[in-house]
């Protein structure tokens, strides 16, 4: 059996492509990085053959209009079709970061008509830090319901907002934020509380919500990056031993190893 094949999108501005393909790689992808003007010219059959579509983070375009408004627009006029019929024969796709805010400006997320946005953080900065997560949902491949575990977030358009009288099905809700009982993000062990408050929840989103996922389950979106916690290097403390699993491989990596199970059959 071949291995599944993951596109990563680039365009002016993508600053985490290297860092995700290699990820895709490690976990058995055949990854390749493919700028969407590439894409665009291929047309209807854009996506055909591939598994994974993933949108890393950066700051495509600058981020003028918003974060990731371009390159959303740009997908929901061209390529929403593809990435639709993609999902639709089983495949995935993965939004990290400016890919999470890239998927909310298309439409793709939430998806089914319900609308979210992605706002400046209520601190007003740039945001960059270690966070606690909860998986809240037992409907998508990518992830397993009530798993902790801490990925650092680098945004200054994080914050998760919807419209009033808004209310997402709660298995649509992919990813929490929760403020650690002791210690540090990354550096100690624990699970965390609820709710998490400032600076655990970095971006002050609405019910501390860290990521999205579709009806389906297979198109996640979250504003924390796990392909920058992937070897043990990667976290704080490892010289001390100390960090959250000072050794062995970091808790991004299962999120990709997951996908490549799951399509693996």
């Amino acid at each position: 059996m071949s291995a599944p094949r993951a596109l990563v999108l680039r365009a002016a501005g993508t600053n985490c492509d290297l860092e995700t393909a290699s990820a895709c790689e490690r976990v058995g992808f055949r990854a390749e990085r493919v700028h969407v003007n590439r894409l665009l010219e291929r047309g209807e059959g854009a996506l055909d053959g591939v598994d994974l579509l993933a949108l890393p983070g950066g700051f495509t375009y600058g981020d003028d209009l918003g974060a990731g408004r371009i390159l959303g627009l740009l997908l929901a006029r061209r390529l929403k079709g593809a990435i639709e019929r993609l999902v639709d024969r089983g495949g995935l796709v993965l939004g990290i970061c400016n890919g999470f805010q890239v998927l909310v400006r298309a439409g793709l997320l939430p998806g089914g008509g319900l609308t979210a946005s992605l706002a400046p953080n209520a601190s007003g900065r740039f945001e960059a830090r270690w966070t606690r997560l909860e998986v809240c949902t037992d409907r998508s491949p990518w992830l397993r319901a009530g798993e902790v575990f801490d990925l650092p977030v680098a945004h200054a358009e994080g914050r998760l907002v919807l419209p009033p009288g808004t209310e997402l099905p709660a298995e649509q809700v992919a990813l929490r934020y929760l403020a650690p009982s002791d210690g540090a993000p990354g550096v100690a062990g624990s699970r965390g509380t609820r709710p998490a408050g400032y600076p655990a929840n970095p971006a002050g989103s609405t019910d501390d919500i860290a990521g999205l996922v579709d009806a389906t389950g297979r198109i996640l979106g979250l504003m924390p990056h796990p392909e920058r916690n992937v070897d043990p290097w990667h976290r704080p403390g490892w010289t001390r031993g100390s960090g959250v699993g000072a050794s062995g491989p970091g808790a991004g990596l299962r999120l990709f190893a997951a996908a490549a199970e799951h399509l693996a059959g």
